[in-house]
């Protein structure tokens, strides 16, 4: 069992389907003969060939035009975006077209496509670059949005993926890119969508969050743990369709909730999450909802952006918050 960065376990799942399954195809620009931006196709091309991995004009709206066209005839596209914040001329087909495709024939045609795209800040790059917009497209239905947050999840969660009927979005935080390694299998097992991961068992304070945030906030749980304070921490993973049922029954344990994410704190998919715990567990609740979030404004550049990301300093002082609430 290798020792991999979350980069590398792209790259591994990618290269099992496509050997294994020869209905998957990947598409986007640059990934074929320079590997994609990040790397996360280096290789593929020489393995599979251009007929397979192959090199698209620098246009998204026909990237996934093209991505929806080859899923509903039969194959298993991965379109990569080479940035999220690259990916809003796709909307179009996406929204309009992915995400419809098994309502509109009555269940005669399926979308299986998975659409990637590198995500979020901290990587010292412009604004359209560090985008974190993974709630524009939770409130699209058919469609499941997936953000890994380690190795071992981006490997399992993107071949759960790439074998669903349906089209997925899968949002890769490339600040943890190449953070850190950790060990993972090149087995070809899946791990289940629209399930939230229990990362830390608590008893004082559920912390829900995802993607480069985990990170973040199991930091904040071992600072927290030091001053007595048991912080159990939740790892969403797949947003939706979203496993509300782990996460109310955390609450139902632990009495408060601290949200964290890094994408603006208006109409986060935060705010669903805590509208939910207050529709369905509100009576659990000893202490209001926190939200640790981005700030509602673009991203700064680099000097700044550190100071607009959830930090373990804004975590710790939301968790004293709800304690001191109750």
């Amino acid at each position: 069992m290798a020792q991999i960065t979350l980069i590398e376990a792209v790259t591994q799942a990618l290269a099992y389907e496509m050997k294994h399954d020869p209905s998957v195809v990947v598409l986007g620009e640059d990934v074929g003969v320079n590997g994609g931006v990040f790397r996360a196709t280096q290789g593929l091309q020489e393995k599979f060939g251009a007929e397979r991995v192959i090199d698209t004009p620098l246009d998204e709206t026909t990237i996934a035009g093209l991505t929806v066209g080859l899923a509903a005839q039969g194959m298993r596209p991965v379109a990569e975006a080479q940035f999220e914040g690259f990916i809003y001329p796709m909307m179009e087909h996406i929204a309009c077209h992915a995400a419809r495709l098994r309502t509109r024939t009555r269940g005669r045609m399926s979308c299986p496509a998975v659409f990637r795209a590198p995500w979020g800040g901290g990587i010292r790059a412009p604004e359209h670059h560090s985008e974190a917009n993974e709630h524009l497209f939770t409130n699209i239905p058919g469609l499941r949005v997936v953000l890994p947050s380690s190795p071992g999840r981006a490997y399992g969660l993107l071949l759960a993926a790439i074998r669903d009927p349906d089209p997925v979005m899968f949002f890769e935080p490339k600040r943890i890119y190449r953070q850190y390694k950790e060990e993972v299998a090149d087995d070809g097992e899946a791990l289940p969508l629209d399930v939230c991961f229990v990362l830390r068992d608590g008893s004082d304070v559920t912390l829900v969050t995802w993607g480069a945030q985990v990170k973040e906030t199991l930091e904040a749980a071992d600072a927290l743990a030091e001053q007595g304070i048991s912080a159990e921490v939740i790892d969403v993973a797949t947003l939706t369709p979203l496993d509300f049922d782990t996460i109310h029954e955390s609450v139902r344990k632990t009495g408060r909730c601290v949200i964290v994410h890094e994408a603006p704190r208006t109409a986060g998919f935060g705010a669903e999450i805590a509208a939910r715990l207050a529709d369905e567990a509100l009576y659990d609740l000893l202490a209001p909802v926190e939200r640790v979030t981005g700030y509602d404004t673009h991203i700064p550049l680099y000097r700044l952006e550190m100071k607009y990301l959830p930090s373990v300093e804004r975590i710790v002082a939301a968790v004293k918050r709800t304690l001191a609430a109750s």
